[in-house]
């Protein structure tokens, strides 16, 4: 993998770049869409290419090696050929499953027993079986085995699981060095930065990660309760530490704000449910606000749902139709929202790309941030 800084905003950490990988080019900052168990809900390879231009896409390394499972993936020759995605993958290692599932998992030195959702039956993640099972998915970018504790961890917690993670990372870095790609193509592994909402602690993980020298880096824990102003202060805090020549990569966030003022930051990758998950919920984001199409008020709204959207739907279906599939639970509903709400994240990246190129990002951000969270 490759990364090049092609261009720093003047007035901010905002850069745009290019991460080079054997499936693909994907430009800088960008947005990641969700692709839980091989599939982005409700959205077919084609729109993905052709409506989202979707540059690169996750898989999550828990929810595979559950369903289908690793002698399928390895059968099928990996995630992109089971798939047909030819362009660049990134897979979650499953930490931030070690915490949503508090109720059916134990974390111990050697990994993390937990207890499947699909059946109940018992599984234990080690940091190298995690690169194995990462191996066998074949993902172009892979990620580092972590505990993610709740934001409002007490500093006692935080520490010892910031610490965990550390030592489970240098588990991860020896099983990948000590193996092989699988499928002809190379992987980079990102460590992750932990530390939840305290300053000492993300100072701690962003020097431990960046003396990693790893291809990229990111940083978990965020956006999982602590409030949004302490999210920024740490985002600034650890990009401020983590190498300027290597992708940073925020995980789990979040809303179109947030994305924003995280590139002004410095972040340069993105993943969120929220643009599939709200969007099934008929929640539709726009640059002139957000549009909750279940309302009465669209139900005789004949416009375009977005004249100026990339995506065909979106030209072609009037509001006032969505409201009726959605309202009707037609799935066809599902999709559209779904499309829809994945373009804007990707149009919103790709056009903050542009005014840092043009050195115009701030303003840019100042004259656009008030229109994302009104409601239309």
């Amino acid at each position: 993998m490759d990364f090049t800084v092609i261009k720093e905003d003047p007035l901010s950490q905002a850069r745009a770049g290019l991460i080079t990988t054997d499936h693909g080019q994907i430009p800088t900052p960008i947005f990641m869409p969700v692709g839980t168990a091989g599939s982005v809900k409700a959205v077919h390879q084609r729109e993905l290419r052709e409506d989202i231009n979707a540059r690169i896409i996750l898989g999550n390394t828990y929810h595979l090696y559950l369903r289908p499972g690793m002698d399928i993936l390895r059968a099928a020759g990996g995630l992109h050929r089971f798939n047909g995605w030819d362009r660049p993958l990134l897979t979650d290692s499953g930490g931030f499953q070690v915490f949503s599932l508090a109720e059916n998992r134990k974390i111990k030195e050697e990994g993390c027993t937990f207890r499947s959702h699909i059946d109940g039956s018992r599984h234990l993640f080690t940091p190298e079986g995690v690169m194995d099972i990462q191996r066998v998915i074949g993902a172009d970018i892979i990620m580092a085995f972590d505990e993610c504790a709740p934001g409002q961890a007490d500093h006692r917690y935080a520490k010892q699981s910031m610490e965990l993670t550390h030592r489970w990372l240098d588990r991860c870095i020896k099983r990948f060095s000590e193996t092989e790609p699988l499928y002809g193509h190379p992987q980079a592994l990102f460590p992750i930065v932990q530390g939840c909402q305290y300053a000492d602690l993300r100072r701690q993980s962003a020097e431990y990660i960046a003396s990693k020298e790893a291809e990229g880096n990111a940083i978990g824990g965020l956006a999982v309760g602590e409030p949004t102003d302490v999210m920024y202060q740490m985002i600034e805090l650890v990009n401020g530490i983590l190498p300027k020549d290597k992708p940073r990569y925020l995980m789990g966030v979040g809303t179109p704000a947030n994305i924003l003022e995280a590139i002004e930051r410095g972040v340069d990758m993105f993943d969120c449910v929220m643009p599939t998950r709200n969007g099934r919920n008929g929640l539709l984001f726009t640059a002139r606000g957000t549009i909750n199409i279940k309302n009465k008020k669209w139900e005789d709204c004949f416009e375009p749902i977005d004249p100026d959207s990339r995506a065909e739907a979106d030209r072609v279906y009037t509001l006032a139709y969505l409201h009726h599939l959605i309202r009707a639970e037609e799935i066809l509903g599902l999709q559209i929202c779904s499309i829809h709400n994945l373009a804007f994240y990707l149009w919103l990246v790709e056009t903050a790309r542009e005014h840092i190129i043009a050195g115009d990002y701030i303003q840019w951000k100042a004259s656009i941030l008030p229109d994302l969270s009104r409601r239309l």
